[in-house]
This record gives C-alpha cells, structure tokens and sequence, in this order.
C-alpha cells in the first residue's frame, strides 16, 4: 500500500503548481484524503482535505481561495492545484488518507513520502 506524491518543484511568486498524489497496491476511492505541508522549523499543518466522495473539502486559512484539492477516481489520484504561490508556501507537501467519510485533518493512517516545493521571491 502506497501514496506517492510528486509535482513539486521550484517556483517563483505568483507562479502555480499542481501537486499529484497517486495510490497503490490498494484503491483509496472510498477513502477520504488531505494534503499537509511542514515547512522548515515548523510543524506540519493540515492545509486541505477531501471526503471520500469528493462533494465536501476544507481548506487552512493560509490556502483558501488560492489552493484547489480534487481526485480522480479512474486513476486512484488526489491533486491539489496550487496558485498564487508565496514564499511562505514553501514546504514539503504530504498527502495521506484514511478510512472514514470525511474531510478531516487528522487521525491518518497512510501516507506519502513528500515533494519539496519552494518558492522563490
């Protein structure tokens, strides 16, 4: 069983990014998802999450309006589409995801490796 987020990458302000996390060895269709990021010195933060079926997502603060979390069920994929970056986005992203319906920003059971993304001023 495998989450395995990529996309990231070095960005300047302003620019957009769109963040894949791709599921294996088991299908987390049913499952509700969320992205975290932890930023150096800092701890890791719940940022976005989506319910199982995709109808409900919640988003931080500090991303709302400018972040948008969505999956492929064909593909067994969650992404999150990320534009208007900041400095302050810069971060390692994990997506996760764990029984139940969702969206919640806690209490994962599965999770990916990480996928640096930095933005530049």
């Amino acid at each position: 069983v495998q989450l395995q987020a990529s996309g990231g990458g070095l960005v300047q302000a302003g620019g957009s990014l769109r963040l894949s996390c791709a599921a294996s060895g088991r299908t987390f269709n049913n499952f509700p998802m969320g992205w975290f990021r932890q930023a150096p010195g800092k701890e890791r933060e719940c940022i976005s999450a989506i319910s199982w079926n995709g109808i409900s997502a919640i988003y931080a603060d500090s991303v709302r309006g400018r972040f948008a979390i969505s999956r492929d069920y064909t593909n067994n994929t969650m992404y999150l589409q990320m534009n208007s970056l900041t400095p302050e986005d810069t971060a390692v992203y994990y997506c996760a995801a764990r029984p139940g319906g969702g969206p919640y920003c806690r209490g994962y059971d599965y999770w990916g490796q990480g996928t640096l993304v930095t933005v530049s001023s």
